[in-house]
């Protein structure tokens, strides 16, 4: 039926249908039940009932679109598990190790005692830009087969961004969480506090002060976003935060995490990573074979390091992804068939070294 020939009654409702068509917490419903009887006394003057309507409406479409009771089951299989992190990362063993171990006692659990609920360790990946922070982060998400959140810390200034706005406001929403949760439609998502060192000055005590609560295992399981209005269970969700160090992080949120650092990669690792690693998913996501671009032995160091010492493999992987295009252009002209970066050609397809 379109709104425009709703009635007042008729209009609420659809909204009463709409909210039982879910499964709520009681208080939720308990909760919309009073926005109701609210709305049909309101309903006696229309010049402002479907403005109340349309932000009611707005907040059951929120409430409903919650995984209150929704959780993804576990993949709880060892061997995949190192399968898919040796697949994804070079090296890393200590971070590996610590990933399995939580595998491990969550199987355990499971087999052991089911009903027991386990606190997720809170992982913070330490370590400079490039050395693989956030790509370890999706891959728990992938090893689990749990729904990734992401939410990028960098430049924050507002803690309402994680927090929501109250539905007083005209243009109200829930914050990043809330969001996030709707999307993944899980409530034991791995939730990825990207960056969590780069707030704006003026903001880092607030955002701090969020993260406490965010991070508190006594907390979580009640957390309040300002326009749901109501606690949501996070303390099944996975947190694993990311930063470049650890000075600007509150000593109260760093009380609640699990610092993990994130090795520099040498020269010879990086080659290591750049040939077998980052050059077969380069060439395939160009369309390439292996045999369409080649670079020798004797030139990967010059790939590796063309502006000198980098901690992490971002711009390896930039360099590698910046050869496959012009191999990809050059094949494609019908100037070469087969594209071989060496000791003799490494500086026209490497420019800048």
């Amino acid at each position: 039926m379109d709104e425009k020939t709703l009635t007042p009654e008729s209009a609420i409702d659809r909204l009463i249908e709409k909210s039982h068509s879910s499964k709520l917490p009681d208080g939720l419903q308990e909760k919309l039940d009073e926005l109701f009887s609210q709305l049909r006394i309101n309903a006696r003057s229309e010049d402002t009932f479907w403005q109340y309507y349309q932000s009611i409406n707005k907040y059951v479409d929120w409430c409903i679109a919650l995984p209150w009771d929704k959780e993804s089951q576990d993949i709880l299989d060892l061997d995949f598990a190192r399968e898919k992190l040796n697949e994804g990362h070079y090296g890393l063993d200590m971070v590996k190790e610590r990933i399995l171990e939580y595998i491990s006692v969550l199987a355990l659990q499971k087999n052991r005692n089911p009903d027991h609920k386990l606190r997720a360790p809170i992982l913070l990946f330490v370590g400079l830009v490039g050395t693989g922070k956030t790509t370890m982060a999706k891959s728990i998400s992938s090893v689990l087969g749990r729904e990734l959140i992401r939410i990028p810390f960098g430049g924050l200034g507002d803690p309402l961004y994680l927090r929501g706005q109250s539905r007083l406001h005209p243009e109200a929403e829930p914050g990043a969480i809330i969001r996030g949760l709707a999307t993944a439609k899980t409530k034991n998502p791995v939730i990825l506090l990207d960056e969590i060192d780069r707030v704006a000055d003026d903001a880092l005590n607030t955002i701090m002060g969020v993260l406490v609560e965010l991070l508190d295992p006594e907390q979580n399981d009640r957390f309040s976003d300002h326009y749901i209005d109501y606690p949501f269970d996070l303390s099944q969700s996975l947190f694993v935060a990311t930063c470049n160090n650890t000075t600007r992080i509150a000593t109260a949120v760093m009380d609640r995490l699990e610092p993990i650092q994130m090795p520099s990669y040498n020269d010879e690792e990086k080659i290591g990573i750049g040939r077998d690693y980052l050059l077969p998913r380069a060439l395939k996501d160009a369309g390439l074979s292996a045999e369409e671009l080649v670079i020798t032995d004797n030139v990967w160091l010059n790939v590796v390091r063309p502006l000198g010492f980098d901690a992490g493999v971002r711009t390896l992987k930039r360099n590698i992804e910046g050869l496959c295009r012009k191999a990809a252009l050059m094949i494609l002209s019908g100037k070469v068939n087969r594209l071989v970066v060496d000791e003799s050609n490494v500086k026209v397809y490497m420019p800048q070294w």
